[in-house]
């Protein structure tokens, strides 16, 4: 965690790093975020995800979600109260599974993330909004999943007037 932060601070020196080596909870994460302007997430597990997505619901931050499994990976923004959220997506928490996370995955989907934050901070291009994109390493395809928010997410409902 600090070498990464030094890491970042010589690359640019305009740039103010924080690391802290705290496990992310329901009773810290809030703090964690404090006043960031958004969150990439590059978590290993779901109970995490949906820690984080629900601090940006609250927050109203940008979330930029990107997970792999394999060969896979999928990625898609959410943007509280225009988008749906994690939870929109995965009611339940999929069963953790022990998988092999192959190095070329994790670089595709990251540096897709990396595009949605530029494209985001820029204001240019279309973000991955309502849509989640799949990269299949295995094939080397990509297919685009249309998501929707549901009406009865327990996360992000209240943003859409449905309670």
């Amino acid at each position: 965690c600090d070498v990464a932060g030094e890491r970042i601070a010589i690359l640019n020196t305009e740039v103010s790093v924080e690391t802290t080596g705290e496990t992310i909870t329901d009773g810290n994460v809030l703090r964690l975020v404090g006043n960031c302007d958004m969150i990439v997430d590059a978590m290993d597990n779901f109970p995490t995800r949906f820690l984080l997505n629900r601090a940006a619901v609250q927050k109203g931050l940008p979330f930029f979600h990107g997970a792999v499994c394999g060969f896979e990976g999928r990625a898609t923004t959410i943007l509280p109260g225009k988008t749906a959220c994690l939870q929109c997506l995965y009611p339940r928490s999929p069963e953790p599974a022990v998988s092999p996370v192959i190095g070329v995955a994790p670089a595709v989907i990251g540096s897709i993330q990396a595009t949605e934050v530029i494209k985001y901070i820029a204001g240019i291009g279309e973000l991955l909004t309502n849509r989640m994109l799949v990269y299949d390493g295995l094939a080397l395809e990509f297919m685009e999943i249309r998501l929707q928010a549901r009406p009865d997410c327990r996360v992000c409902n209240h943003l859409w007037g449905r309670i």
